[in-house]
């Protein structure tokens, strides 16, 4: 080995780190650690204080408290990813009177269109609450919303989507289409035909996009109902609450297990996760959501 860079010496292995290791390679089934001085509720799980939640809360709204006329602010419309975790119309409401307060530039990232409720309409509240308010005001910059069809049209590999330029009346929006052709000139100049033809044919037929609205909701309800099953065998099988599997919203669920676990549902059980943790609810079915709960729950006990 040649000589450290700088002349740094190598600083011991931290005790409790080093210890924490040892206690992860562990196989004995009944190992208890005592080392980390962090908090545990009755059942050994990690406790988030109601005073934090609040406090998380009154974060995001300082943030956007001291941004600045004309900043940019990106919001997820429904169904976060990761977090499968929504803004209730009531903190919509409140964001948006700090957006109109601030007047904040919105750009909304619309993803997952009707995996929330599984109706499309219910699912743009927020973006058509925000439109209609804004296009009434008179001194508003306006609001973009970046929409992809790529997930509720099924049509992962044409990339098919829309950009929405919601320009107040007081405002021109010549100057900014000539900008946005600009750049999709540099970018892909033409993009293909074949995926956006699908959709504009889809949602120019009636009876066509009656039919991919009762698909998306075929698509939501099966989703809701594999929450429902990880949740339930979950519960089974560790005697402890995972109601907020059940209680996330959309395709995607934060689990909260560590980067550690995750590679053990990997290599142990074939099972994989995203290193955050965040695991697709997409991917479960009948045939496969018992082994995963109990894969989780033999990384979670292990």
């Amino acid at each position: 080995m040649g000589k450290q860079y700088l002349g740094l010496p190598i600083i011991p292995a931290d005790t409790a780190f080093g210890l924490m290791a040892d206690f992860d390679a562990d196989t004995h089934p009944n190992k208890v650690s005592l080392i980390a001085g962090a908090y545990r509720d009755a059942s050994g799980n990690p406790w988030i204080l109601p005073s934090v939640r609040k406090a998380k809360e009154a974060i995001g709204e300082s943030t956007l408290e001291v941004a600045e006329p004309n900043d940019v602010v990106i919001l997820q419309t429904c169904a976060h990813n990761p977090t499968g975790v929504d803004l209730s119309n009531p903190q919509w409401m409140k964001i948006l009177d700090l957006v109109q307060r601030k007047k904040l530039f919105v750009v909304f990232d619309s993803a997952y269109q009707g995996f929330a409720t599984g109706d499309v309409n219910e699912d743009a509240w927020a973006v058509r609450l925000f439109t209609e308010e804004i296009l009434a005001s008179g001194s508003h910059p306006g609001l973009c919303v970046a929409q992809s069809f790529s997930k509720n049209f099924g049509l992962y590999g044409e990339r098919v989507g829309a950009l929405h330029l919601i320009v107040p009346r007081h405002l021109s929006a010549q100057g900014a289409q000539s900008e946005l052709m600009a750049i999709a000139r540099a970018e892909y100049s033409n993009p293909p035909r074949p995926g956006a033809v699908i959709v504009e044919t889809i949602l120019g037929d009636q009876r066509l996009k009656a039919q991919w609205e009762t698909d998306l909701n075929t698509m939501s309800s099966r989703i809701k109902e594999m929450r429902h099953e990880l949740r339930w065998k979950l519960e089974k099988e560790t005697q402890q609450d995972w109601s907020y599997i059940e209680n996330q919203i959309g395709m995607f669920s934060s689990t909260g297990l560590t980067s550690q676990q995750v590679s053990r549902l990997r290599d142990e059980f074939h099972v994989y996760l995203l290193p955050s943790g965040r695991l697709s609810v997409c991917g479960l079915t009948e045939r496969n959501v018992q082994y995963v709960a109990h894969a989780i729950c033999q990384v979670m006990n292990t």
